[in-house]
């Protein structure tokens, strides 16, 4: 069967992908949010009410309305967590989180905070079956995710569930895998371990995460350009990791207010090395699409 994950299509085809907010978690915003510009819809579960239940409807509404611009089942659905990734007991302890995000259909999650390697790996486990063997002993543990909730997610992909459960893992450890499993580094704390955590397997791409990194430094304002030293080397820091382990790399919303629309995207693409955006509108997509060489509008 095809791709249902349009985002790692995209990534295998070195194309940066956009995303953008998804908006109220409603069955009828879901149908509306079907025919999106956007690669990846981001549904924030960190700073507001971890609504699954809506984000259930939400998926359904999306599979409903019929397939995405681009053919697939939907667009791609990720979502932040309200628990962080800083120790593995706090990631084991709130796994649950993860089992019912999944649950729902979403396509990966990007975890916060991330500080410890014991920690990522743990949050790769919770998201893996047990009977998926790629990885196991090498950085990471058993999967830990439990039979049970294939079934609403499968629908949503319009998989059976036998086939969800093979298909539900993280990209790129399983070649076939349709999760994309990311790491927010947001604390000066976790610099010296970055280098680790991004290669751990089944990872796919990490953000650096300005505004919570300024604030580790001290300063609770560090958000857009212009950097200070400290900042832009914990920047060159997270983009190297992600380099040297082959993951995507997100360098934040980069609103620098210096810059046009137009020419913002350029110079993520040409000068950062971005190749996960936030876009705030469809044109900054447009624009960034075009660079690359990439035809199709969605």
């Amino acid at each position: 069967m095809p791709r249902i994950n349009r985002a790692i299509e995209l990534l295998r085809q070195r194309q940066p992908v956009y995303y953008t907010g998804a908006g109220e978690l409603t069955y009828e915003n879901g149908r509306k949010q079907a025919s999106t510009w956007a690669d990846i819809l981001l549904v924030d579960f960190e700073h507001n009410f971890f609504d699954t239940a809506g984000l259930a409807r939400f998926m359904k509404g999306l599979f409903d309305e019929g397939p995405a611009r681009s053919g697939h089942p939907t667009p791609t659905v990720l979502t932040t967590l309200p628990s962080n990734c800083k120790t593995r007991v706090e990631v084991e302890t709130n796994s649950w989180q993860i089992r019912h995000v999944l649950a729902t259909g979403a396509h990966g999650i990007l975890h916060t905070h991330a500080r410890e390697p014991d920690a990522v790996a743990a949050f790769v486990e919770s998201c893996r079956y047990a009977f998926q063997k790629t990885g196991v002993g090498k950085g990471i543990g058993a999967g830990q995710r439990g039979a049970g909730g294939q079934g609403n997610a499968a629908a949503v992909w319009g998989a059976r569930a036998n086939q969800y459960v093979r298909l539900a893992d993280p990209w790129p450890l399983n070649p076939d895998g349709e999760l994309m499993l990311g790491l927010k580094f947001e604390d000066h704390r976790s610099l010296d371990k970055v280098e680790a955590m991004a290669a751990t397997p089944g990872i796919a791409f990490a953000e650096w995460a300005p505004g919570d990194m300024g604030m580790s430094f001290g300063d609770p304002d560090a958000h857009d350009p212009p950097y200070s030293p400290e900042m832009a080397h914990a920047m060159e820091v997270v983009r190297g990791a992600c380099q040297k382990a082959g993951i995507a790399f997100y360098p934040g919303s980069w609103n620098d207010p210096s810059m046009a629309e137009a020419d913002r995207v350029r110079y993520l693409i040409q000068e950062v090395g971005a190749t996960i955006m936030r876009a705030p509108s469809q044109a900054f997509a447009q624009v960034g699409r075009k660079l690359t060489g990439r035809t199709m509008a969605v």
